[in-house]
């Protein structure tokens, strides 16, 4: 087996990593981002631990597509491949900086919950501490998973479809689904309708159809003949 094809099977299986590894610590999260006094509740801490693993465990498999992807992309274009790189190293630090806000409301929990109480007005500033944290989160998934992972896509897409190192048709999936969604995380901003919503959902399809499009063809084919030379004809 070559170096190419065995990169191409390392970045296959880091996508779909990526895939498994943010749906999970998006529904492992729940109780923290949906419970507006969670920090004076009994609270779900081991659920919400094992969210935080799995985004962590995001964040490096973030990183590791762009490393893998780096040799293969720099043939192409070693400026935009340089530029991946460090749009995945982006996404991954924003996504790290989520986890910690995250993290940090299930601190002042047990910081309630072994002090002598939290009632009145120390409740109060508990529960409001704790709502700025979880909104912190909220706008680092905006920016994270959604504007910097929509760039990210149209950079890799766009080396995908002029080098021809997978079928073009991928490389144009990407390219929809990294528009889509730098589009939605706008139409967020602006408060047009909520991240997580139905019409959220309908925007990030293309996207992660795109993912683990990518990824079971790099998995079951690898990359296209001319992965190992200069620039292909397009």
């Amino acid at each position: 087996m070559g170096s190419t094809r065995r990169t191409a099977i390392v970045v296959g299986v880091l996508f779909l990593v990526t895939e498994v590894a943010a749906i999970g610590g998006l529904a492992l999260y729940r109780p923290v981002l949906h419970d507006t006094g969670y920090v004076l509740g009994s609270g779900a801490d081991t659920q919400v631990f094992l969210g935080a693993l799995c985004e962590f465990v995001l964040a490096l498999a973030v990183t590791g597509t762009g490393a893998a992807l780096y040799p293969v992309l720099r043939r192409r274009n070693e400026g935009a491949a340089i530029g991946y790189v460090c749009g995945r190293l982006l996404e991954a630090a924003v996504i790290v900086v989520g986890i910690i806000s995250v993290l940090s409301v299930v601190t002042l929990r047990r910081q309630a919950e072994g002090g002598a109480g939290a009632a009145g007005a120390d409740g109060t500033s508990l529960v409001t501490a704790g709502q700025a944290l979880v909104a912190f989160h909220d706008w680092t998934f905006l920016f994270g998973p959604n504007f910097v992972l929509g760039a990210n896509t149209l950079v890799l897409a766009g080396l995908m479809y002029t080098s021809r190192l997978v079928p073009r048709w991928i490389a144009v999936l990407g390219l929809i689904g990294g528009t889509m969604i730098c589009a939605s995380a706008t139409a967020v901003l602006f408060g047009i309708y909520e991240q997580v919503s139905v019409a959220g959902s309908l925007a990030a399809l293309p996207v992660f159809a795109w993912e683990v499009t990518l990824a079971v063809r790099l998995l079951a084919k690898g990359f296209g003949a001319g992965a190992g030379g200069r620039a292909a004809a397009v």
